[in-house]
């Protein structure tokens, strides 16, 4: 009789090695301080470039013998390029990482608004803010991308609100660039030294700022199969909602912003200096809205804060446009209507995190880069529309057409699901 083979007993199982803790999952630290001062330092400079040509927009037309349909042609190229520059740059940004295409885009955009200072001509200039707005409109998603995948839930809003307060605080600098900068050097040189920051911020961005682990890990995960644009039209309903709601507030934002310094100076008779004092104070409200609607938004949800913001600023567009007659014989009225629309520009400090927390990780870059920049692509038509219409109706009654948009941007966000404290890999 043969002996009976003995089994040998099981290994003993293998505990999985602990997985590393994601930048989002602990406390709030230096290293996310770091990350959202960086991320702020490529956005203002990004948005002050982007809005500088509406602040030079009558010297530039002066020298150059640009009529308003030019100067709006030069005004909208600009934004249809950010278009382009948001899908090329939003799909890289998935592909290759976060922090690489901000370095990219911020030399871009450097370089074509130091350009811009060398136009002789209308081909010129549009070439020239064509390269400026390629870079601007791939900067702004992998910054949010990067903020929303490394901060805690819990603070997320009000850390990429603390991002985006660098467009009015990149409106700001433009106003005071061109009341005072540009009346002293000149708009060339005022273009030229605009360019210099990126500099700065490209070697600042290379040194110091992280990759984001989501994005490590969610490549690692996907074994480095890159970017599924077929991952959007499984969230395509999602994604059809945001792009309306980004679409009106977009409407709103550039109706109200793209010829405002233009209107008080040839409408309303107002000076470079005096218009530039004017819009200051908008900015003022503006950079106080951003502030303020990150932690609104973390403590009473997406959709209260987003839809109050933007009645407020519906409500503050319209004494300096179509009311301006009755407004006017106020006393502060025109001011304080121009800071409490500022202040309601703090809306888009709501975007960035609305898209991060209802896209997953591997289309998060992508659907940034095409929600924000596809929309404001659309702005292409806007300054154009504004010359056509104000030439017919009155500039007034044209720029009031931002309120109604912002109205309808803030009602229709309520079709969107409440994403606050959503963990950033909830879709992965």
């Amino acid at each position: 009789m043969e002996p009976v083979a003995k089994i040998p007993p099981p290994e003993p199982a293998v505990p999985d090695a602990p997985r590393e803790p994601l930048m989002n999952e602990g406390e709030a630290g230096a290293i996310h301080r770091r990350i959202v001062a960086l991320a702020f330092a490529a956005w203002i400079f990004d948005f002050y470039d982007l809005v500088l040509y509406s602040f030079l927009l009558v010297p530039v037309a002066r020298e150059l013998h640009l009529t308003p349909e030019q100067s709006s042609l030069a005004l909208g190229t600009s934004l249809l390029m950010t278009a382009l520059g948001g899908v090329i740059f939003g799909f890289l940004g998935d592909r290759y990482g976060r922090k690489p295409v901000i370095a990219a885009t911020v030399a871009i955009y450097g370089v074509g608004s130091a350009l811009c200072g060398f136009s002789q001509s209308l081909a010129q200039l549009i070439l020239f803010r064509s390269i400026t707005g390629l870079g601007m409109g791939g900067g702004w998603a992998p910054g949010q991308s990067l903020v929303a995948e490394s901060v805690p839930a819990d603070r997320r809003a009000r850390y990429a609100a603390y991002v985006q307060t660098g467009a009015p605080l990149g409106v700001l600098l433009a106003a005071a660039a061109g009341g005072y900068l540009a009346p002293a050097v000149g708009w060339r040189l005022t273009f030229m030294l605009s360019g210099v920051p990126a500099i700065f911020v490209v070697a600042a961005v290379l040194k110091w700022m992280p990759e984001s682990d989501v994005w490590r890990r969610t490549r690692t995960e996907l074994a480095d199969r890159g970017v599924d644009l077929r991952a959007i039209l499984v969230h395509r309903r999602i994604f059809a909602l945001l792009f309306v709601v980004v679409l009106l507030n977009s409407e709103a934002y550039w109706f109200t912003y793209t010829w405002m310094p233009g209107y008080l100076e040839l409408k309303r008779g107002f000076s470079a200096v005096a218009a530039s004092h004017l819009l200051i104070k908008m900015q003022i409200g503006g950079v106080l809205g951003y502030l303020t609607f990150g932690r609104v938004a973390d403590r009473f949800g997406r959709r209260p804060a987003f839809c109050a913001y933007g009645l407020l600023m519906a409500a503050g567009t319209i004494p300096p446009t179509i009311l301006w007659s009755a407004a006017v014989a106020v006393p502060g009225l025109i001011s304080a209507a121009m800071f409490t629309a500022g202040f309601g520009t703090g809306i888009w400090a709501g975007i960035a995190p609305m898209i991060a927390e209802l896209m997953p990780t591997r289309i998060r870059n992508t659907s940034l880069g095409l929600l924000l920049n596809v929309t404001r692509g659309f702005q292409f038509f806007t300054p154009i529309l504004i010359a056509m219409l104000g030439a017919r109706f009155g500039f007034g009654a044209t720029l009031s057409l931002g309120a109604l948009f912002s109205t309808l941007g803030a009602l229709l966000v309520w079709i969107l699901p409440e994403t606050r404290g959503r963990s950033i890999t909830a879709l992965d």
